[in-house]
This record gives structure tokens, C-alpha cells and sequence, in this order.
């Protein structure tokens, strides 16, 4: 095993212990939450995405239109998603996330956020710089690679 594999390794092992630590506290509002996986899987989309149609959906979730109506009818009963037509081609119905929809994704992205903010402050500024510098090469790294975009994530040019 050559040094860079070695590192790779090491850095891979790292990162698995933090993502299981930070898992045990981004996982409460999942835990809590009556959201099947499909509904979730939507509602995750729409967060992403702003707002698709149906077929979009469909495709994307690799599930009849049929099923992703009833889906979305269950997500529109608790005020998480609605529909709206389409500005560009009226038969064609859009679905985006409401301001509740918006809230629990909220949730989901900013639990935990308090306590890394804490890990961070415990380390020293030079810690920090080197930290900062390493997560933007880790960041180009991720744009420019075909790896992530077919879990269908991009960081936008603002993160």
C-alpha cells in the first residue's frame, strides 16, 4: 500500500466516525417525522430542485405517475408540497415545497449545525484556516466531478 493509500484510508476511516457522530444528531427530526421514504424522497427532491412536475418526479423516483400522485396528494393533505400550473405550458402541473415544506427541511439541514459551530470554535484559528482551505479544494473536487451529479447534487457557486 503505497503513502497516498494509506492516507486515503486513514482519511476515509476519519470521515466514517464523523458522519456517524453527526448522524446521531441529524437523525432526531427523521426520527421524528411520519414521512414515509417516497414522501420524503419528494420532499428532498423539491428542496433541491424548487419545484417539478409530476413526470419529473416520476422519472426521478423511477415510479409510476399514478403513484406519484398519490404521494403528492398525501403531501399536499399536510400542507408540506402544493401544485401549481405550469407558467410555460398549462397542462403541465408544477409541484414545489410550502413555506411548511420549506420549514422541515429546515429542520433536517440545521439540526446539529449548533454543535459543529461549537467543535469549531474549540479549534484554533491556524486549525481553522487549514480546515477552511482543505473543504473549498474538497468542494471544486466535487464540481468537477461526474461522481456527484448522479446522485443528483451539485454545490451551487454561492456554497
Amino acid at each position: 500500500m503505497t503513502e497516498r493509500d494509506e492516507l486515503i484510508e486513514s482519511i476515509r476511516s476519519v470521515q466514517d466516525d464523523l458522519t456517524r457522530l453527526v448522524a446521531q444528531d441529524r437523525s432526531e427530526p427523521l426520527l421524528a417525522s411520519t414521512l414515509t421514504m417516497q414522501q420524503l424522497k419528494v420532499v428532498i427532491i423539491l428542496s433541491q430542485e424548487g419545484s417539478v412536475s409530476g413526470q419529473e418526479l416520476s422519472q426521478r423516483l423511477r415510479i409510476g405517475l399514478g403513484t406519484v400522485t398519490g404521494i403528492v396528494d398525501r403531501l399536499v393533505s399536510q400542507d408540506l408540497v402544493h401544485r401549481f400550473e405550469d407558467p410555460a405550458d398549462r397542462r403541465v402541473r408544477r409541484v414545489a415545497l410550502t413555506a411548511k415544506g420549506e420549514r422541515l427541511i429546515s429542520e433536517f439541514t440545521d439540526v446539529g449545525a449548533a454543535r459543529f459551530r461549537a467543535l469549531l470554535n474549540r479549534l484554533d484559528m491556524d486549525t481553522l484556516r487549514d480546515f477552511d482551505v482543505i473543504m473549498r479544494k474538497i468542494r471544486a473536487a466535487i464540481r468537477e466531478s461526474d461522481d456527484f451529479s448522479v446522485a443528483g447534487y451539485r454545490p451551487s457557486e454561492s456554497e
